[in-house]
Formats: structure tokens, sequence, C-alpha cells
């Protein structure tokens, strides 16, 4: 077997992976209040047999204010935890060997109460299916979003035990990896990013209480979660003069890092900024990675547009990165690690109903390399 880089295993705190690529948590918003449906069995058995190391689920949410969409998944009821629980069963039964499931935490404030992506119009839901959104600070998310509540302290204890109550639910579920997420414009980049943050108490002033509320999350998921890997999804740069920049992830990283967060997933943007000062943030993803890996020392994950085979695999050769994590690619070809596995001279083992599709000369299929 060939030694790329993609294909050695990964060590995340507790669980070791057979490989560095994950699939990356995408929303689907085809939940019914919360619960996995149909379409979510289709989802993650197609891509528990993807040939990549760790699937995880999408950005599920930790309560039913805390959802992007009425479509989206939650980890908040006990029908939920049964619903996601029996989509993973059947998942797991067809899994790729060493293959291990994941799930996002996530709770979208501000950006909550929203239409799904593909309906119109865009924005805040506007019926009588609306509800209030929380935000450290009544800013609304953009000029067609509804103005969001701030957050009392009564809220984030509530906000609090949900992601505690959601955490214990994933560890119930066997789930082995589950990430806090403190990016894309939600409720916990809100809190850490001065673009969104206009407190001045606890929670919000200056750099160090911005991060109060978002470390108070990561701990009391790590205390729930007992011995499984947790991870965040973090913020390199807001893209904005005065937003959060790759020092402030450095040190979120680093504070998360000395907490017992076992990694952390670079990503960019989510608060919209008028003047961004990139113009195709996920270009510097694989660079932004890189420098909290470095500077804090955490086991790192990029993220963003990665396509093919030999771009990932570099990722991971170079330094860059610990692992990558794809998303859109695996959507276009949920075949996605065994293709990349050939590309770069690996064996993977098929699923056996599927093994007289694995190039060689006795399938008659010659795939071309990339």
């Amino acid at each position: 077997m060939s030694a790329a880089p993609l294909f050695t295993p990964l060590q995340l705190g507790p669980v070791t992976l057979p490989n560095r690529i994950a699939v990356a948590p995408m929303c689907q918003y085809m939940a019914n209040d919360g619960c996995a449906s149909a379409w979510h069995m289709q989802h993650l058995m197609t891509l528990a047999m993807s040939g990549a190391g760790l699937v995880m689920i999408e950005a599920t949410a930790v309560s039913r204010r805390g959802r992007i969409t009425h479509g989206c998944l939650g980890l908040y009821s006990d029908a939920g935890e049964d619903a996601l629980g029996t989509v993973l069963e059947q998942a797991r039964r067809v899994a790729l060997p060493g293959t291990e499931f994941g799930i996002q935490l996530s709770h979208a404030g501000r950006k909550g109460s929203a239409h799904r992506p593909w309906e119109a119009p865009g924005g805040s839901l506007s019926s009588g299916d609306a509800w209030t959104t929380l935000a450290p600070s009544e800013i609304a998310h953009r000029d067609n979003w509804a103005l969001p509540q701030a957050a009392s302290e009564e809220d984030l204890d509530r906000i609090a035990d949900d992601f505690r109550n959601a955490a214990m639910r994933a560890a119930r579920l066997g789930i082995k990896v589950v990430e806090i997420h403190i990016a894309h414009g939600y409720l916990l980049h809100q809190f850490h990013s001065p673009l969104s943050n206009r407190r001045q108490d606890a929670w919000g002033g200056d750099a160090e209480r911005r991060m109060a509320f978002p470390l108070r999350i990561a701990r009391t998921v790590r205390a729930a979660a007992g011995g499984i890997a947790i991870g965040a999804r973090i913020t390199g740069s807001d893209w904005a003069e005065d937003g959060l920049t790759i020092a402030d992830a450095t040190t979120l990283a680093t504070q998360l890092k000395a907490i017992g967060i076992d990694y952390a997933c670079v990503t960019s943007s989510g608060i919209p900024v008028s003047n961004p000062t990139v113009a195709n943030a996920e270009d510097h993803h694989p660079s932004l990675a890189e420098a909290v890996r470095r500077q804090s020392g955490i086991t790192t994950r990029a993220v963003g547009m990665i396509i093919d085979a030999q771009q990932a695999n570099d990722i991971i050769g170079s330094g860059q990165a610990d692992q990558v994590a794809i998303g859109r690619a695996f959507l276009d070809d949920p075949r996605w690690g065994w293709h990349a596995a050939f590309d770069l001279g690996v064996t993977l083992p098929y699923p056996s109903p599927y093994a007289w599709a694995a190039p060689g000369e006795w399938s008659g299929l010659k795939r071309r390399k990339a």
C-alpha cells in the first residue's frame, strides 16, 4: 500500500481514524421537527461507504430555537435521538471498516427562523411559523433578516444546558466525534466576532470576554460527552478590518486545546461585511489552518473547495493540516474516497457487492487517474 499522507491513520483524541479524509457537515434541511428522515437514511448510508475515515453529520441544532430552518436536523428531543439512532444503525451496517461518525452541534442564533436556501424569498421567515431569534446583541444578520433579541443570562444558561444535553445524546448514540460550531455566522461565532457582539458585560467588550461564551460551551460539551473526541469549527478570519483575524483564531484554538478540545476545523467568513478584504475566502482556508496548527499546536482540519485527491494529499503532506474536510465534492461523487485512493496508488476495501467495480485487470474497468 502507498504511503500517501491522505491515507495514513489519524488520532483524534481517543479515536483512531483510518485516513485523513472527513466528509464535511453539510446541512440538508430535510428533517421533521429536528427528526432525521428517509433522506438522511439515504444520505448517511451512502457516505458511510464513501471511503472517508470520518463522516460528519450535518450542523445539528441543540434546540428548536437554535435551528436555522424548520428543516434542520436537531438533537433536542427523544424523538430526534431515536430517529437519528435508527439512521446510524443502518449506516454503520454498510460503512467501510474503520469509518466513524461525528456530529456538529450548533445554535443558529440570529441566522435562525430562516427560509430553506432554495425557497424564496431568502432571509427570515415572515409568516406565523417564524420564531424570535437570539444573539449577543440586537443586530440583524442582514437587511432582510429579523432583528434578534439580545440573549439574557437566563437564555445563556439554557443554551449551555441545550449543548450539554445534545452532547449527552450524541454520546448515547455511539457517535465518536462531537464538533462545536463556532463559525459561519452562527451563535457562538456571533459572540466571538466584534462585528456582531457589542455587549459590555462578561460576554463581550474585549477579545477575552467575546471568547468567554464559546469557551463556556466548549467546557460544557467536553464534560458532558465523556471519553469521545471533541472538536470545534472556528473562524480563521471575518475578512473585515474590524473583524476576527488569524491571531484571534490562534488564541481561541490555544484556549480550546488547554481545556481538552482535540481539534480545530478552520474556516472563515459568515458574518456579512460590506467590503471583504478577500474575494475568494475558501482559497485561503488551508493557510489559515496551517497558521492555527503551527501557533497553537492543536490538531487541525482544513476545509473549503478541496476538490481533487492530489490537492487534499498535498495539504496533508505539506503540514498545512492534519485532516481535510470535503463537502460538495462528496455530494457530486459519493465514491470520492475510492477514486482518491486509486489516484494516489492506495487500495481501499470495497463492499463485497461492489468489488466488481474496483479498477483492475479482472474488473474490466480502466479508470484514468486525474
